[in-house]
């Protein structure tokens, strides 16, 4: 099983990264949290590094009922994808397979939740 689920584009990296945006709005999901890989490497250890992005997606609505099956799920949340320039030209566009990350948790009802957030998440890549 992999962890992840991606997709490369020849979009320019910031286009990539704002039609990554909108199809995680697409479905349903906001981004909570955006840490900039290249500029922090740069002022925290002045490091050149390429573009790199990660975007922590999260769907209210999915987080609020698996909350409601694990109080702990927290800890994994919210679900991360990341853009990047690759070396053959283009991006990438990648997000977690929850999945991978809930089988750490015996939850049946968890695992039904990971797997539909899961889906949302591929479709959002694709739809890049």
């Amino acid at each position: 099983m992999t962890y992840y689920h991606a997709k490369t584009t020849t979009l320019p990296f910031d286009e990539a990264v704002a039609r990554t945006r909108e199809t995680l709005q697409a479905e349903g999901f906001g981004i909570i949290t955006e840490v900039d890989i290249a500029a922090t490497f740069k002022k925290k250890i002045d490091v050149d590094f390429r573009p790199y992005i990660i975007l922590g997606a999260c769907n209210p609505k999915a987080a609020h009922e698996a909350l409601g099956f694990e109080d702990k799920v927290g800890l994994m949340l919210p679900c991360n994808v990341i853009v990047q320039v690759i070396p053959t030209g283009g991006c990438e566009v990648a997000a977690i397979d929850p999945v991978a990350s809930m089988t750490a948790i015996d939850n049946p009802g968890l695992k039904a939740k990971a797997e539909e957030i899961g889906e949302s998440l591929k479709r959002a890549v694709e739809a890049v």
